[in-house]
């Protein structure tokens, strides 16, 4: 795998507002551990995940901004990020949403260590990124094309909620799709690979057992683990991010329409 180190600076040229919007949210194997090390980032990022002029993410602060890794920098706070699905995915899928100048937004929502309880309607979590997917559509002329979600390894500890786990992923579906207004949005979920080896399995059974129109689970099971046995390598994150792109664009991907230019926010 080739890699190179990139400096942290701004892009020349920014995108002001992107057309087709991504959300990324989950715990921390969505939020990126890929390159972390004893508490730090090690800098290194795949050609895969590389910055694109056309690949933009909301802030912390509700502001777009160029993509770069770690992508969720500013959300999860409590550890540190490194390289995730998010960057890889985007570059994956760019060119197939429509022409040349078509911004693409990604959306990053994840936190590390959180069960799937944390992430219910009224809970903090939840009513961040519904926040924030709101915000990311407020003024824009973009679209929201789907939710991507990669959790379950902090309900793996318990019988109760490894068995209550497809019952609380169904809701959350539900819920996203009724405070969005998109009753049909797409939602991609990663099936773990890691997590307590007691109830592991089960959480997995419910996540590969969800049968709702447009909801499509990607398997994790067999990616690289770093040596915390938790976390996915950084390798294996752009594998996922690839996995994801797949099959975004097998099951979800509508023929482009005319493009048109990245726009400004609207005024007023």
């Amino acid at each position: 795998m080739e890699e190179t180190i990139i400096p942290v600076t701004e892009q020349n040229q920014l995108p002001q507002t992107p057309k087709h919007i991504f959300i990324l949210s989950g715990q921390s194997n969505m939020a990126g551990r890929g390159g972390v090390h004893h508490h730090h980032w090690d800098g290194v990022v795949p050609l895969d995940s590389q910055p694109h002029a056309s690949i933009i993410r909301l802030s912390a602060k509700l502001h777009w901004e160029p993509a770069r890794e770690p992508l969720h920098h500013d959300i999860d706070v409590r550890k540190a990020c490194g390289v995730g699905p998010g960057m890889s995915f985007a570059n994956a899928v760019k060119d197939h949403l429509g022409g040349a100048g078509e911004c693409l937004g990604l959306v990053p929502c994840a936190v590390g260590g959180t069960a799937i309880k944390e992430w219910e309607r009224g809970q903090h979590l939840y009513d961040n990124m519904l926040k924030r997917s709101k915000e990311s559509v407020e003024k824009t002329k973009g679209e929201i094309k789907a939710l991507l979600w990669y959790q379950g390894e902090s309900d793996t500890p318990s019988f109760h909620t490894a068995e209550a786990y497809k019952e609380n992923m169904e809701r959350l579906i539900h819920n996203v799709r009724e405070d969005l207004g998109l009753p049909s949005l797409p939602i991609i979920q990663v099936a773990i690979a890691s997590g307590d080896e007691r109830y592991m399995e089960k959480v997995r059974e419910a996540q590969l057992g969800i049968d709702l129109p447009n909801v499509i689970c990607v398997d994790a099971k067999g990616l690289a683990l770093k040596e915390d046995n938790l976390h996915l390598t950084t390798e294996a994150q752009v594998k996922l991010g690839h996995m994801l792109a797949d099959a975004f664009l097998t099951h979800f991907n509508a023929p482009p329409s005319q493009s048109s230019p990245c726009s400004a926010p609207k005024t007023g």
